[in-house]
């Protein structure tokens, strides 16, 4: 075969290449970008469009999860919060980055009609726990992962942990992010003097309605004292990061959060005013910020860390 040929059967095999090219289907990375809103309010319009419904990019049972990123995300929000109100900054930027995404609303009050029936984080944690687990189950049967991760906010990461101490989670669970977590309870000596109080009154954090939830988040309750039985939260086997603000209102103090962890179990302890100065977040805006939501993903992929900005963010919105 001359030279002459070759050229030419080497420029027909290009030439067809890119009459076919536009008739090959794209591959699952070049689907359409969701919007991306970094704000905690960012879900509410899509609740109040689709009540009781999912975030675009949530909840997709048929999703697979790639080889860079092989297990699912599950959120789980903090309480009052809800799978489409506390989720709009976070849902669709994990999806763009290739995750499978799921959301749940947990801890409702059963029987109550939309919009109380989108409020969640109102049941006891250990309830909310079984609800989890029920969930987690469900998407590793669909999409066939051996374990997911785990990004939780406020009152959403301690129910992840009851689930992982106490209901068999543990080896469903790789890496565990918490936002605004609160490990040793909110309050400080306040919250302690005022779980004495309610012993005193006879009230206690698992019996009595009303103080099943946040009472198990002060100090010295008897949920908390048995989330550290073994002398730490932490579960062995599940990696860990904690990313708390200076300027949380709920969490007090913030380094509530902040616990490090014992020989053998990885922990990661952030604030994200350490990086920046000019971030304002509290409570509800670390939910929401770009910031935060970039410190979540590297956390979740460690291996393709993306620069995180050193922006203004407010507080409350994020």
């Amino acid at each position: 075969m001359t030279g002459a040929v070759r050229i030419l059967l080497s420029a027909t095999v290009v030439a067809v290449v890119a009459l076919l090219a536009p008739m090959t289907a794209p591959p699952a990375s070049a689907d359409p970008k969701l919007p991306e809103d970094y704000s905690f309010f960012a879900g509410i319009p899509d609740e109040l469009a689709h009540p009781n419904g999912s975030l675009p990019g949530s909840n997709d049972f048929s999703c697979r999860p790639s080889r860079e990123h092989p297990n699912p995300v599950v959120l789980v929000h903090g309480a009052s919060g809800g799978r489409q109100t506390s989720w709009g900054a976070y849902v669709p930027m994990l999806k763009n980055a290739g995750f499978c995404v799921f959301a749940l609303t947990y801890g409702t009050l059963p029987g109550t009609p939309w919009p109380i029936s989108a409020i969640g984080g109102v049941q006891p944690m250990d309830v909310s726990a079984g609800q989890l687990a029920g969930f987690i189950d469900q998407v590793l049967r669909a999409t066939g992962a051996e374990q997911v991760d785990i990004v939780g906010h406020s009152e959403g990461t301690m129910v992840p942990d009851y689930y992982a101490k106490y209901l068999g989670g543990a080896p469903r669970i790789h890496r565990y992010v918490s936002l605004a977590p609160l490990w040793r309870g909110s309050g400080g000596d306040i919250g302690r003097a005022m779980m004495t109080v309610a012993r005193a009154l006879g009230l206690n954090d698992t019996s009595t309605p009303g103080f099943n939830t946040g009472g198990k988040l002060l100090p010295g309750s008897d949920f908390l004292r048995r989330m550290w039985a073994g002398g730490s939260p932490y579960v062995r086997g599940i990696e860990y990061t904690n990313i708390s603000t200076r300027y949380d209102e709920a969490v007090l103090p913030y380094t509530s959060g902040q616990v490090p962890g014992p020989p053998g179990i990885s922990v990661r302890n952030i604030v994200v005013q350490d990086s920046c100065a000019q971030d304002f977040s509290d409570h509800l805006a670390i939910v929401g910020s770009r910031r935060a939501a970039y410190l979540v993903h590297n956390a979740l992929d460690p291996a393709h860390p993306w620069p995180v900005p050193r922006q203004f963010v407010p507080p409350f919105t994020g």
